[in-house]
């Protein structure tokens, strides 16, 4: 019998060196560039990074603006956790909490580019293209099994795993999307020239 052509084992090289707590207890501006490159894992599914956007308290844009409600209180808490939210009514979104408790600062992951448990996101996504399969934030968060269950977990502890990156990546950096306010901030950054972009800068 032929063996099959897709599998879920990942071809990817390993992960390198686990990212703590600790990496997330510095400005959100430091912590969102940094995390191009690294590999986000739920359950042993995922990819790296190429996609994010930070967001700052004192931003309007940011959910915690406005100061705490039962929805964004993850926020007000201490670095290294998740901020799921549900957007538009529609699909969840996954943040990391970033800086010192009560700063209420995080950075958005807007896409991966798949290396992990391909099998799987494809089944969970309903399409084959790899390319689409983890390029917007509701996109990968189905991929992934992301869902508000996962607000509020610790990012260096089951199911999820964070690893950093081997290499130093070139970075872009742009303009936020699908917001309202503050739009001219340059807090978008990537993965240049990365194919599994939501959109190019």
């Amino acid at each position: 019998m032929a063996r099959s052509r897709i599998s879920p084992v990942p071809t990817a090289a390993a992960p390198g060196r686990p990212l703590k707590r600790a990496f997330f207890a510095r400005s959100v501006h430091e912590v969102a560039p940094d995390l191009i490159g690294a590999t986000l894992l739920v359950d042993g599914v995922g990819g790296v990074i190429v996609e994010v956007e930070a967001y700052h308290h004192t931003d309007p844009a940011a959910h915690s603006f406005r100061g705490p409600t039962p929805r964004n209180l993850v926020m007000f808490g201490p670095p290294g956790y998740a901020y799921v939210y549900r957007s538009y009514g529609i699909h969840w979104c996954v943040n990391f909490v970033c800086e010192k408790e009560g700063s209420a600062s995080a950075v958005l992951i807007r896409a991966l580019e798949p290396t992990h448990g391909i099998a799987a996101m494809r089944h969970r996504r309903g399409l084959h293209d790899e390319r689409a399969l983890c390029s917007g934030p509701g996109k990968l968060t189905e991929a992934l099994g992301i869902t508000h269950a996962h607000n509020g977990l610790a990012l260096d502890a089951p199911p999820i795993a964070l690893h950093a990156g081997k290499a130093e990546p070139e970075i872009a950096a742009g303009r936020r999307i699908g917001i309202t306010k503050g739009v001219e901030l340059p807090w978008r950054y990537g993965l240049k020239h990365s194919k599994f972009l939501s959109k190019r800068f």
